[in-house]
C-alpha cells in the first residue's frame, strides 16, 4: 500500500536498523506523531511463546500511571445493591437480561469495557458470540468478573488496559497519547512492560520478547532494543 507524504517524511526519522532504547523510541515516535488529531501510542509486543498451548497463554490486565487519554465507558451487569453501587462509581451503563435483545437485535456497542457480577456471568455467557469476538467478554483474570464493581469501575477509567496474545503471539496495547510527555508514555509502558514479565508463563523456553516496537496510529513503528527487558 502507499503511503503518503506525510508517512513519508515521518520515517525519515526512524533508523531502519537501529534498536532503540524506550526513552529514545518514545521521542522519535512522539515526533513522528503529526497528524491533526491527539493519536494514541501503541505497542506492539511478539513473545517467543505458544498461545495455542493452554500452559503458554498470557491474558492480564495494569493500571497505567498515566491513563490512556481515552474516555472509557462501562456497561456492568449487575443487579439490585450491586447495580446501584455501579452507578454510584460512574458506570455509564448498568443492567441484565434486558440488555441482551439490545445487543444482539439492535447491535449496541456504545461501550468499550464490560464488567459483570460473578452471579451476572449465566446472562452474560449468553452474548459470547456477540462480546466474545469484539473482546468484551468480561474475565475474572482481567479482574472484570467481581463482586467489587467500584474498583472495577475506577481502576478502568484511571487507565487500566487488558492484554492478551492474539493468534500470532502479539499483544497489541495503547500506552497513551501523542500529546502525553516523553515521561508519562515510558512510565506508562515499563509498567505494561513489567506486567508482562510477571505474567510469563513457567512454560515459555528462550527468548521471551521476540520483537518490540512502538508506534503512533498514523506514524511509522520504531523498535525498541528488548534485550534490556530478559
Amino acid at each position: 500500500m502507499k503511503k503518503g507524504k506525510r508517512y513519508a517524511e515521518a520515517a525519515k526519522l526512524v533508523d531502519r536498523t537501529k534498536l532503540y532504547d524506550v526513552q529514545e523510541a518514545v521521542s522519535v515516535v512522539k515526533q513522528a506523531a503529526n497528524a491533526k488529531f491527539d493519536e494514541t501510542i501503541e505497542a506492539h509486543l511478539r513473545l517467543g511463546v505458544d498461545g495455542r498451548q493452554a500452559d503458554q497463554q498470557i491474558r492480564g490486565a495494569v493500571v497505567l500511571p498515566h491513563g490512556t487519554g481515552k474516555k472509557v465507558r462501562v456497561l456492568v451487569f449487575a443487579k439490585d445493591a450491586k447495580a446501584e453501587e455501579a452507578k454510584a462509581a460512574g458506570a455509564e451503563f448498568v443492567g441484565g437480561e434486558e440488555l441482551i435483545p439490545k445487543i444482539q437485535k439492535e447491535n449496541w456497542f456504545d461501550f468499550d469495557v464490560v464488567v459483570a457480577t460473578p452471579d451476572m456471568m449465566g446472562i452474560v455467557g449468553r452474548l459470547g458470540r456477540d462480546l466474545g469476538p469484539k473482546g468484551l467478554m468480561p474475565n475474572p483474570k482481567a479482574g472484570t468478573v467481581t463482586m467489587d464493581v467500584t474498583k472495577a469501575i475506577e481502576d478502568i477509567k484511571a487507565g487500566k488496559i487488558e492484554y492478551r496474545l492474539d493468534k500470532n503471539n502479539i499483544i497489541h496495547v495503547p500506552v497513551g497519547k501523542a500529546s502525553f510527555t516523553e515521561e508519562q508514555l515510558a512510565d506508562n509502558f515499563q509498567t505494561l512492560i513489567d506486567a508482562i514479565i510477571k505474567a510469563k508463563p513457567s512454560a515459555a523456553k528462550g527468548q521471551y520478547f521476540k520483537n518490540v516496537t512502538i508506534t503512533s496510529t498514523m506514524g511509522p513503528g520504531v523498535k525498541v532494543d528488548a534485550a534490556k527487558f530478559a
